[in-house]
């Protein structure tokens, strides 16, 4: 990657490009299932995992520890009874009347129709829901807990990201929202925190929390649309006109967009707003939610970003060199989930350049069939004029509501820790990976069960693969004749 934007050195390389970069993988995450015909697939995040490691980006990380959040963390921001409910909701459990009324006010299982089956809904009661809270909340306490006591510049967790989930609600598939806490642990140790968020959806419940608050600015760039037959766009928020209120008015700055928003469109918006935001707000920290459903071919999202083109937000961010925390987010398609957060780890740090286009043999690589096992998959081109009158619009709505900001009462060069909190550095990092490990396999407790079974399979793979092609070969369907 070019050093491009406002990339300056950083503390740990001279050259404006690379960044001490942490990384958070907790294999318990993708274990959960929210049901067969759900479009939320955790697995995706042991997809971009093996992705990770099989391109060798591994060896330029530091391993974040595996520690799951605690209760008490939750109750930071979540409701004491909400908390309870997340603690003590099973599948079985649910068909008690009594606890199925509190999941249903709370949002967990609520049904569309008159239907008890709690694995059918937007937030269902699933199987291992409080451990798996716990664990992706965990996982971006501790990449912001890198950040704060100055160890690492950027910091990511792919299985975070959960920005819908309310302080006493589940929403849109999010039941605990990480963001939030993973902010309110920044906090502690810097004075202004950027919230960015690129996800389809609107950023709901982080703005939710934060619309009063002048130390964190959320921004969110998403598709808003209630102009419908049906129902309104999920969540139907995120309105220009929405800047906040009392001492965070104009700190919540939304940027809501049409359906079919490209690379270049959405650059057009996307960069001149966050140059105007980042000059005016001048964040010590910045927290970016790659929600990837505003990828082309998402199985919920209507826009027509490409991997490069999604990715280009992460660079643009990297660039000013603050920082920075990358969270997950939305994402159903999830060969075009597991590709693009496998590349933005690679432009974390500092990498892209240098990986392959071709999916790796890796356990996973059936799944890049349709995109040509490439790890950027084709975005057709659409035809029109690239001269949008309403991008136009959409930007100077944005930059007039950035004109109202008032700048910040110190502007500091430096984004250092506060001391009022200490930090045991040591106790977030992986002691036991050495330098080996690190560069050709992920600990053992990483050991994905789909590479396992790729390890003890894999003979009998290339046998049927040889078998099959022995049979297209008989059949006729195989050109044998070699070719200079």
């Amino acid at each position: 990657m070019d050093t491009e934007g406002h990339s300056l050195p950083s503390a740990s390389c001279g050259d404006g490009r690379k960044r001490r970069v942490c990384y958070y993988y907790d294999p318990g995450v993708a274990n959960v299932d929210y049901g067969a015909n759900h479009n939320m697939v955790p697995r995706r995040v042991a997809m971009a995992h093996a992705l990770v490691e099989k391109y060798g980006l591994l060896a330029d990380m530091e391993r974040l520890r595996v520690r799951p959040a605690t209760e008490a963390e939750l109750r930071a921001f979540h409701d004491d009874a909400y908390v309870r409910l997340l603690r003590d909701i099973t599948p079985d459990a649910y068909h008690d009347g009594d606890l199925r009324d509190r999941a249903r006010a709370c949002g967990v299982g609520v049904p569309d129709t008159d239907e008890t089956d709690a694995s059918a809904y937007d937030n269902p009661a699933i199987d291992g829901l409080w451990d798996y809270c716990l664990r992706y909340a965990g996982g971006s306490l501790a990449a912001a807990r890198a950040l704060a006591d100055g160890s690492s510049d950027i910091a990511i967790n792919w299985s975070g990201g959960m920005h819908h989930a309310c302080r006493g609600k589940a929403s849109g598939f999010c039941y605990v929202n990480d963001i939030v806490l993973a902010i309110q642990e920044l906090l502690k140790h810097f004075e202004r925190v950027l919230y960015v968020d690129i996800d389809v959806h609107h950023g709901d419940g982080v703005e939710e929390h934060f619309k009063r608050e002048s130390r964190v600015m959320t921004v969110s760039f998403h598709l808003y649309d209630i102009d419908r037959d049906v129902k309104p766009f999920f969540p139907g928020t995120g309105k220009v006109e929405d800047v906040g209120e009392g001492e965070g008015k104009y700190y919540t700055l939304n940027v809501p967009m049409k359906a079919g928003m490209d690379d270049e469109r959405y650059q057009q918006l996307f960069r001149p707003i966050m140059d105007e935001v980042m000059e005016k707000f001048v964040p010590d920290a910045v927290v970016l939610q790659c929600g990837a459903d505003s990828l082309y071919g998402d199985r919920l999202g209507e826009f027509r970003l490409s991997v490069k083109g999604h990715a280009g937000c992460v660079s643009y961010l990297r660039s000013f060199n603050v920082p920075l925390l990358l969270l997950g987010g939305g994402g159903y398609t999830v060969n075009h989930v597991a590709s693009c957060w496998c590349y933005e780890t690679a432009v974390a740090v500092g990498k892209e350049k240098e990986i392959s286009d071709e999916i790796p043999f890796h356990g996973y690589e059936h799944y890049y069939r349709d995109q040509g096992y490439k790890l950027h998959f084709t975005v057709p081109k659409k035809n029109g004029n690239k001269k949008d009158d309403l991008i136009d619009k959409i930007k100077q709505d944005a930059l007039m509501n950035l004109a109202m900001l008032k700048p910040p009462p110190t502007t500091v060069g430096e984004h250092r820790p506060s001391k009022r909190h200490a930090i045991n550095v040591k106790a977030h990092y992986d002691q036991n990976q050495d330098k080996e490990a690190k560069k050709y396999r992920c600990r053992r407790e990483d050991d994905d069960p789909m590479e396992r079974l790729h390890r003890l399979c894999g003979e009998a793979d290339r046998y049927d693969f040889f078998t099959e092609l022995g049979k297209r070969k008989m059949s006729g369907l195989v050109n044998t004749t070699p070719s200079d």
